[in-house]
């Protein structure tokens, strides 16, 4: 199976069953609270369970707390190859096995990679959990983690990255804009990697990141769906429990990025992009810090549908750009928030960019209208209960809290934390985040057109500005 590298926020779009609806009682409602079971096996593996039997299906995740911020370095890709060599022999199952386990009996079975996580999971019926526990479990602790397998995947990776990164107009645009946008900490290690990296990879390297990473202790396993408690408990106990938990310690990383303290500006030329395109970014705080939510409204605020404002001034009221967007690009560790417009024909990069950051201004000058303010919440908010009309969908979320958030009861907060922010909140947060010395500007242009200073420059040429 070919499986494409996919982050969280497009597996958490996947999940939704249709665009957002305003509604102003969604932004109102009692959100429902979801039971679950929290225990933690003698070998350090965390287990989460929540019943639901709306359906006579279960859905299995498996976290393993290592992404692309964990590679090793001038090894980028490596946890992004794990995704992929997770899928191959064990020491009971043929490779690819768990595809006749899940797709031969009506089930899916897929994976991510992200900077933060490795995600694997299941949908099945309930009456094969006990069959995907064993085989999580063997994968677990039998991987062949051989030549033949790391060679084979490897090769699957790279041709990922030619197809993701070098064959699409703007796949190194947003690659790009992640590689610039941290100086030190290794989020600046996009995940799924760099050719050089991996071909300078060797199988030892392989085997030592695996047998660093991929351990009981450094896992945490969800089940929501039709399942009896009691029973869930015994087979964990059997095909989990006695995996043992090595001894040497877990790494860490503890880099942090330091604040900025001036504008950097870069400019790459690429063949084969037909249309300019600017990228601004700015740091902003890990994924469980307060401030989180309010970025997560203004981003809403920003770019969700034709009726937001960046469409609604750069591409239908100025004509300036055929597409404009935000992202309030969150992690564990630190975070982006990020605007984008690849321009109209004949348009100029520094007009957008000005038109960009008006919005931002704007945003700052002004709080956000009160209809503004409740259409954002409840496209958000309508989105996350779309996704949790699955049992996937509620294992998703419950996984991102324990892992990413610390704190599995997030599950049950985090929409009512959505609900009480204030415009004055995302107007606080637009001037504390979204200052001159906090951003990034990147310049994206076709082979042989000028930059803001009138320049021509060979292709992935680029400069770096400090300050104006």
């Amino acid at each position: 199976m070919f499986r494409r590298l996919l982050t969280l926020i497009v597996l958490i779009c996947a999940f939704s069953l249709a665009l957002p609806i305003s509604n102003p009682v969604v932004a109102q409602m009692k959100m429902p609270q979801l039971q679950f079971n929290d225990r933690t096996l003698p070998n350090g593996m965390r287990v989460l369970s929540a019943q639901d039997r709306s359906s006579p299906t279960v859905a299995i995740q498996v976290w393993y707390h290592v992404g692309s911020k964990d590679d090793p370095p001038s090894r980028s890709g490596f946890a992004h190859l794990f995704e992929h060599i997770m899928f191959k022999s064990t020491k009971n199952m043929k490779s690819e096995m768990m595809d006749r386990l899940t797709e031969d009996v009506g089930g899916m079975n897929n994976a991510f990679t992200a900077d933060d996580v490795t995600v694997y999971y299941e949908v099945v019926p309930s009456n094969y959990l006990e069959t995907l526990l064993w085989a999580e479990g063997d994968r677990l602790s039998g991987l062949n983690v051989d030549d033949a397998n790391f060679k084979f995947e490897r090769d699957v990776v790279k041709e990922e990255y030619r197809q993701s990164v070098l064959a699409p107009p703007y796949g190194k645009f947003y690659h790009l804009l992640q590689q610039k946008s941290f100086q030190q900490h290794p989020y600046k290690r996009p995940t799924i990697g760099s050719i050089e990296d991996l071909d300078a990879a060797t199988l030892k390297d392989v085997q030592d990141f695996h047998s660093t990473y991929y351990r009981p202790d450094n896992a945490t396993l969800v089940v929501v769906g039709d399942f009896d408690q009691k029973q869930l408990d015994a087979w964990v106990d059997k095909y989990l429990a006695p995996i043992p938990k090595p001894s040497a310690t877990l790494p860490r990383v503890d880099v942090k990025e330091p604040p900025r303290t001036a504008e950097m500006r870069f400019t790459e030329h690429v063949q084969n992009v037909p249309l300019p395109a600017v990228g601004i970014t700015y740091l902003t705080p890990r994924q469980a810090d307060a401030d989180s939510d309010a970025l997560r409204v203004a981003d809403a605020i920003l770019s969700a549908g034709e009726s937001s404002r960046l469409y609604h001034s750069l591409v239908y009221e100025q004509q300036l750009a055929a597409e404009a967007d935000a992202s309030s690009d969150v992690r564990e560790d630190a975070s982006l928030f990020v605007l984008t417009a690849v321009l109209s024909e004949g348009k100029k990069p520094e007009d957008a960019e000005r038109s960009l950051l008006a919005e931002v201004k704007k945003m700052q000058d002004a709080p956000v209208s009160a209809a503004e303010l409740e259409k954002a919440k409840n496209q958000i908010i309508t989105d996350q209960l779309r996704q949790r009309e699955t049992s996937n969908g509620k294992a998703l979320a419950l996984g991102e809290g324990a892992v990413l958030l610390g704190d599995p009861n997030r599950v049950n907060s985090d929409l009512s934390r959505l609900q009480a922010v204030t415009a004055a909140d995302v107007q606080r947060v637009m001037k504390k985040y979204f200052t001159d010395t906090n951003r990034m500007v990147l310049y994206y242009l076709p082979e042989g057109k000028t930059g803001a200073n009138g320049s021509q420059a060979n292709q992935d040429s680029s400069s770096v500005k400090e300050g104006r």
